[in-house]
C-alpha cells in the first residue's frame, strides 16, 4: 500500500516555493543578528563579514546586502569575480579578495575598487609592477604564521616591512594571517601563531592587522587586533569544537516527500540491499540526494537511531525525527517513519534536512564532515525564500 502524492493542485494557482521538491529558507534577520553578535564579541576591533563561496552557499547578493545594511563595511571574498558581484550590494565597503590578483584581472580590480590580498612573492612582484604603471591602489598582505597555506613566509614579511627600498606605491592597508587551530582553544599552535603575528603587526606599525576568523574571535581580545573576519558563525554554523553553538540558525533545507510506502521485515532498502529491515516499516521517499549536497555518507547504516553513537543522520517531519534508511541516492533519500504516527506524516509533507530542528553541524557530523561543506555544497535545485527582518 502506498500513500501517493496529492496532485489536485496546479502550478498556476500555487506559489512555487510552497510546492517545490526542494526548498531553502534563509533567515536574513538571523544572519544580521549573528553578525552583530560577532561584532559585540570582537570588542574594540572592527568586524568584517566573509561572504566567499556565494556567502557560504546562501547567496552573496541577499546576504551581502543584509550584512551591509547591518553595518558591515569590510568584506572578504575569495575571488575577483565574487568581489565584482558584491560591489553593487556594498557600494561603500572595502572588499578584500583573498586569492589576490593575477595578470588579466587588473581592470576588474581597479574598476570595482577591490583590495587584493597579496599572498606570494609572485603576486607581490606583479602587484608592484601594476601600481607602478597604473598608480596607487590599496592592497592587503597575507603573512603565513604556521598554516603553510597562503601567505608570505614570516621572515620574508618582516624583511619587507623593514625594506627601505620598497616602492612607495606599495602601501598595504591591512596585514593578515589565519589560525590553523582556532576551532580548538586548547591547541598550542594558537599561541605560537599569535606570537608570530604580533611580530608582523609590530613590524608594520601604523597598518591595520587581522588574525581572527569566527573561531579566533571566541579565543578572546588578544586575538582580535584591529579587524576580525567572522564567516561560518554569521551563517549559524559551529565555530568552536565541543562548545554549544550560541549562534542563531540561518538556513533551513527541506525536501518534499514524494511517497510513503510499506515494507516487510527482512526486506532491504535502496541500492546494494545493505539496509535490512528488522521489522515491518513505513518509509518516506524524499526528493533530495547527493546531487543536492545531501551527501552519500549520510546513508543509513541499518542500526536503529538510538544505538548509533553519533546519533545518525535524520530529518524532522512535523516535529518527529526520522532516520535515514539505506543509501542516499542522486535524487532521492529514504527516511524511516515507522515510529511517527500515521496521521503526522503524509506524501506532500516536507522533511527538514537541517535547520532550527536539525542543527547543520549535527548533520555534518553524521556525514563525517563539517557544516561549511554542507552549506557550500548545496545544489542548484533548491527553491529559495529569503525572510527579511521587518525591524
Amino acid at each position: 500500500m502506498t500513500d501517493e502524492l496529492d496532485t489536485t493542485f496546479t502550478d498556476t494557482d500555487t506559489d512555487a516555493f510552497d510546492y517545490a521538491p526542494l526548498r531553502l529558507t534563509i533567515d536574513l534577520g538571523a544572519l544580521a543578528d549573528n553578525w552583530r553578535d560577532m561584532k559585540r564579541r570582537s570588542g574594540k576591533a572592527r568586524t568584517a563579514a566573509v561572504v566567499k563561496a556565494d556567502a557560504y552557499g546562501l547567496g552573496i547578493e541577499d546576504c551581502g546586502s543584509t550584512l551591509y545594511h547591518a553595518g558591515a563595511r569590510d568584506f572578504f571574498v575569495a575571488t575577483v569575480a565574487e568581489g565584482a558581484t558584491l560591489r553593487s550590494y556594498a557600494p561603500e565597503a572595502r572588499i578584500f579578495v583573498l586569492s589576490g590578483i593575477w595578470p588579466g584581472q587588473e581592470r576588474k580590480v581597479f574598476d570595482n575598487d577591490l583590495v587584493p590580498v597579496i599572498a606570494s612573492e609572485e603576486q607581490l612582484s606583479f602587484w608592484m609592477g601594476t601600481v607602478a604603471e597604473r598608480g596607487e591602489h590599496p592592497c592587503a598582505l597575507h603573512v603565513d604564521t604556521g598554516f603553510n597555506r597562503l601567505g608570505l613566509p614570516l621572515d620574508d614579511a618582516l624583511f619587507l616591512a623593514s625594506d627601505v627600498t620598497r616602492p612607495a606605491s606599495f602601501d598595504p592597508v591591512l596585514v593578515l594571517s589565519h589560525l590553523a587551530c582556532g576551532d580548538t582553544p586548547s591547541a598550542p599552535m594558537n599561541k605560537v601563531q599569535l606570537e608570530s603575528f604580533r611580530q608582523v603587526s609590530a613590524a608594520f606599525e601604523g597598518i591595520e592587522s587581522s588574525l581572527s576568523a569566527s573561531a579566533g574571535i571566541f579565543l578572546g581580545p588578544d586575538y582580535h587586533f584591529d579587524l576580525t573576519r567572522p564567516g561560518i558563525a554569521v551563517y549559524g554554523g559551529e565555530a568552536v569544537n565541543g562548545v554549544k553553538n550560541p549562534m542563531r540558525p540561518v538556513a533551513k533545507a527541506e525536501a518534499r516527500i514524494i511517497q510513503i510506502r510499506e515494507a516487510g521485515e527482512g526486506q532491504t532498502v535502496s541500492y546494494g540491499g545493505t539496509f535490512l529491515l528488522k521489522r515491518a516499516s513505513r518509509l518516506a521517499i524524499a526528493s533530495v540526494g547527493y546531487a543536492d549536497g545531501y551527501q552519500r555518507s549520510l546513508s543509513g547504516s541499518g542500526i536503529p537511531l538510538r544505538e548509533m553513537g553519533h546519533g545518525g543522520a535524520y530529518g524532522v517531519i512535523n516535529g518527529h525525527k526520522a532516520p535515514v534508511a539505506g543509501r542516499v541516492t542522486m535524487d532521492l533519500t529514504i527516511f524511516d517513519v515507522t515510529d511517527i504516527p500515521e496521521n503526522a506524516v503524509r506524501a506532500g509533507d516536507y522533511i527538514e534536512l537541517f535547520g532550527p530542528n536539525v542543527p547543520v553541524d549535527e548533520v555534518a557530523h553524521a556525514a563525517g564532515t563539517i557544516g561549511y561543506e554542507l552549506l557550500t555544497g548545496l545544489g542548484l535545485r533548491y527553491e529559495r525564500q529569503y525572510l527579511v527582518d521587518e525591524d
